[in-house]
């Protein structure tokens, strides 16, 4: 009887060790990684959410008309507006005027607007008439392939607009100009120059 007593205690003192253990035991593992359960890339209330580049965000680039070249980081402390256009584009056009406000507005010690163009090379001839037509009161530049892909993706459409704010997180991103794009752009651009 009294080896059943020691037995019976020492699988009672192994159990109780055990679940005392347990929590220790199963909170030491790493998480298991993502799991893709779709094809389609990541979105938020159906807009799809830029890929991660294979550089920081900060040291996307774009060439200017002069051949120089320029980062987002290069604006920090500034709201940065990047526009992704082509002479061709017609929301393009109409959103022109809207970006030329908005310098009026805030000023170039707060914002920074660059038109980003994407129609190619043979877009390129037609840029000095055509910003002498619009009065594009901002820098024209050329992007980098991984800025473009960061912002557009696989998306073609132009005009694309992404601001970022004064520490280089991009807040919005938008495709086309009609008036409810500009509330959001128009809200975009306020919010971060007021942080």
């Amino acid at each position: 009887m009294n080896s059943c007593k020691i037995v019976v205690r020492v699988r009672t003192f192994a159990f109780i060790t055990f679940l005392a253990l347990l929590p220790l035991l199963t909170s030491c593992h790493p998480a298991a990684a993502p799991v893709a359960v779709s094809n389609r890339p990541t979105s938020i209330n159906d807009v799809r959410q830029p890929d991660a580049p294979a550089k920081p965000v900060s040291d996307l680039t774009w060439t200017t008309a002069d051949g120089s070249e320029q980062r987002i980081a290069d604006h920090k402390d500034k709201v940065l507006i990047l526009d992704f256009w082509a002479t061709y584009c017609e929301p393009c056009k109409r959103e022109i005027p809207h970006l030329n406000s908005l310098i009026a507005k805030y000023g170039a010690d707060k914002l920074t607007i660059v038109g980003l163009n994407v129609g190619g090379d043979e877009d390129r001839p037609k840029i000095p008439a055509f910003m002498k037509e619009l009065k594009v009161g901002y820098a024209v530049a050329f992007p980098e392939d991984e800025l473009l892909t960061y912002v557009a993706g696989d998306d073609d459409r132009i005009p694309q607009t992404a601001v970022f704010d004064r520490q280089g997180n991009l807040v919005l991103k938008v495709v086309g100009f009609d008036p409810s794009v500009q509330r959001r752009l128009d809200g975009a651009v306020e919010a971060a120059i007021s942080q």
